[in-house]
């Protein structure tokens, strides 16, 4: 059987060392990989006295891609024990490649993250190949975890306290020139064979080393812990990481720790110090929630996973986009960037016109910051054509209609051009709440008929939301789905019906708000529950951005719907809040000059008519419930979805709540978050709160049935 490190000696005495893990495409830390490089590292050992050095490399395309997230994913508390000691034995290795006297060089061929930059780092001298989409860095903390393997003690002692949190908190990825100028990296090559060649050169110059904060008298950059300046850094630092995280994310406070520790003791117990809390983290439930969700479900999409299967993948060359609002706005300034030719019509020139001045605002702005220059912003605004007529989309691949949603507009617009279209251009219709069905009605080819619910602002919005009709084809839903990813989105499938998934499950939260300040309770105390469970902004503010008119209207259409179709909706709390907010006192929303809050240069505060009109300060709940409300309001519906058939996949409803519509991303999504709960405990609580507030709050009798066989939704 094949080892994962390749271990092999020159005449010169050098010893390259070449990762290639069998049977995979890239290396990672198994625990086969760990055992053989212990193995290595044993074996310079023994030959010390006839080594010249070591060159570290790789056999794939990159150097080392880190962990193995399925074994980390895999491990529960009760594994923590196992974990520890598993997680020091590789340290061990990698403290002994750095101790052995002779240099040590990271050959990097490739991108090297987690583990595998750990591994560089414990070189004495770091090489890396300038190639296209190469890239370096920790990024754990954006899965819940921190480096384990090192990484923490030797970035700050490499870079100080505050230099390598950027690196450690935030995640920081760098190129080979940005971390060469960071200092993480030494030099920059162009070739494999210069990149070899200056390995062995650095090591016939260098025949002792080791590495700085090994060295007698070292200092690192802004000093120990007793200098004045990393005591002015550790004053702040835990307030600003639970300012950032509201507690809700652990790893941040994890790094924060194990750095702050870390400086104040010699490197090994600092190692074993970061060890504990990796270990925490590893068997902790957050970064389980957030690795199951955004690393092996946004994977499977990735792959394919929704696509029909056979039928060929179509590149989506020409794109005509029908209203030149926000939304058409951003749909053509994408697909632009992308390489899609792009036209665009509205009900005017020069209103399609406007969407080509709007994405060169954006083009501009990219180009002040340098991520692009001006050949390339002409060359995207190239591919922006602004039609007059019809007959000028007749040739293109595919329709996306991003007109106001109105149906009766939309049918329109539909009759009007489809006949024009070649008989294999797909028709999507972007729309957050209508039924894709119905507006297939005016088609006279519903099977190339589909719907997608962008997000608003399109170029930062990572989320599409793609809607079967009745009659749409699995082909025309592959080849929607292939733009999808075209444009470098993350697609979610669902079936057809009102509001479809993250606008029914998000409507909850925004009317959940509303019906708490109608039975009383101080906006204040609203607005903190949801920061508190993480959510990035309270209910009553994102309805001032959205409009308290444009919320409310349609509320009263949704309503009007479902009493059309036999099944009358309930009563909401929210309901008279609005009416009041809008009829009684005008407050429409921030647009309009105020909703629930007041708006001046200075910020904003809550409109004081709250207070007179709705607060009741002897009646306030628990704010553990407020937080629970906020959360299960939008889970219950999610099961309510899933349950009705609307969603095929939990794991496209927890992709869809965090990416779409705000979520927390702690929580893993609306259905992890219940499955993180303990779904028994769930039925409990969501029975606590039927009982105590409303009987929206009822569990589903999907949940109940999931929960009474120990099964996840």
């Amino acid at each position: 059987m094949q080892e994962p490190i390749r271990y092999d000696r020159a005449d010169d005495g050098i010893v390259t060392l070449t990762f290639d893990a069998p049977e995979q495409s890239v290396n990672t830390m198994t625990d086969d990989m760990r055992d053989c490089l212990a193995q290595r590292v044993a074996e310079l050992e023994a030959q010390e006295d006839s080594l010249t050095g070591v060159i570290l490399t790789s056999a794939k395309a990159s150097f080392f891609a880190g962990g193995d997230l399925k074994r980390l994913y895999n491990m529960q508390a009760a594994d923590a024990e196992q974990l520890f000691a598993a997680t020091e034995r590789g340290k061990n290795a990698l403290r002994r490649l750095e101790k052995l006297g002779k240099p040590v060089v990271a050959a990097l061929n490739g991108t090297a993250l987690g583990g595998g930059f750990e591994i560089a780092l414990a070189c004495h001298h770091r090489i890396a190949l300038d190639a296209p989409k190469v890239q370096f860095g920790l990024p754990e903390a954006t899965l819940g975890l921190m480096p384990g393997a090192g990484g923490v003690v030797r970035m700050t002692r490499l870079l100080g306290l505050a230099a390598a949190q950027p690196y450690l908190q935030d995640s920081k990825l760098m190129s080979p020139a940005e971390a060469c100028q960071a200092g993480l990296v030494h030099e920059v090559v162009a070739t494999p064979e210069e990149l070899m060649s200056r390995a062995r050169a650095w090591i016939a110059a260098h025949p002792v080393s080791a590495q700085p904060w090994d060295t007698p008298g070292y200092t690192p950059p802004g000093g120990w812990n007793d200098s004045p300046d990393a005591k002015r850094w550790i004053a702040t630092a835990a307030a600003q990481v639970r300012a950032k995280t509201r507690g809700c994310y652990p790893a941040p406070e994890a790094i924060v720790c194990a750095s702050v520790e870390g400086m104040q003791v010699d490197f090994d117990t600092a190692s074993r110090i970061e060890t504990r809390y990796f270990t925490g983290l590893v068997t902790g439930p957050v970064s389980k929630n957030i690795i199951g969700t955004f690393w092996f479900r946004a994977n499977e999409i990735k792959s394919g996973a929704q696509r029909p299967a056979g039928f060929e993948k179509r590149s989506i060359q020409t794109l005509a986009v029908l209203g030149a609002g926000m939304m058409g706005k951003g749909i053509a300034y994408v697909a632009a960037q992308r390489g899609i030719e792009v036209w665009i019509k509205d009900a005017t020139l020069a209103q399609a016109q406007g969407a080509i001045a709007a994405a060169d605002k954006l083009l501009a702005k990219r180009e002040e910051k340098g991520e692009i220059d001006a050949a390339r912003r002409q060359q995207i605004l190239a591919r922006m054509h602004a039609a007059d007529s019809y007959e000028a989309l007749a040739h293109v691949d595919m329709v996306i209609e991003a007109v106001p949603e109105r149906p009766e507009l939309k049918d329109q617009i539909t009759r009007a051009l489809e006949p024009l279209l070649r008989a294999d251009a797909i028709w999507a219709s972007n729309t957050s709440t209508l039924p894709i069905t119905g507006l297939a009605k005016s088609s006279t080819r519903p099977e190339r008929f589909i719907g997608t619910h962008f997000f608003s602002p399109v170029h930062r919005m990572q989320l599409v939301e793609v809607i079967k009709g009745a009659e749409s084809s699995k082909e025309t839903l592959a080849q929607t789905l292939d733009l999808v990813m075209q444009l470098g989105k993350t697609p979610i499938v669902v079936n057809d019906s009102r509001g479809f998934f993250t606008s029914r499950v998000f409507s909850t939260f925004t009317r959940e708000g509303v019906a708490m300040l109608g039975e009383g309770q101080d906006p204040a105390s609203i607005e903190a529950a949801a920061l508190f469970a993480g959510f990035p902004v309270g209910p009553l503010a994102v309805l001032d951005e959205v409009s308290l008119a444009l919320s409310y209207n349609n509320r009263l259409e949704t309503l009007k719907a479902y009493a059309a179709d036999g099944r009358p909706l309930p009563p909401h709390g929210a309901d008279a809040v609005m009416e009041r907010m809008l009829d009684e006192f005008g407050r429409k929303g921030r647009a309009a000059g105020g909703g629930f809050y007041d708006y001046a240069e200075g910020g904003k505060q809550f409109w004081p008519g709250l207070a007179k009109h709705f607060v009741k300060p002897q009646e306030q709940y628990p704010q553990q419930d407020k937080v629970d409300r906020l959360l299960f309001c939008m889970a219950i519906e999610a099961v309510r979805i899933l349950q009705e058939g609307v969603l095929d996949n939990p794991g496209d409803g927890n992709i869809g709540s965090v990416l779409g519509i705000g979520f927390p991303r702690w929580t893993g999504g609306v259905f992890q978050f219940l499955n993180q709960y303990g779904l028994d405990k769930a039925v409990q609580r969501a029975q606590y709160l039927a009982e105590r507030y409303d009987k929206r709050f009822a569990p589903p009798q999907l949940l109940i049935d999931r929960a009474r066989q120990s099964l996840p939704l």
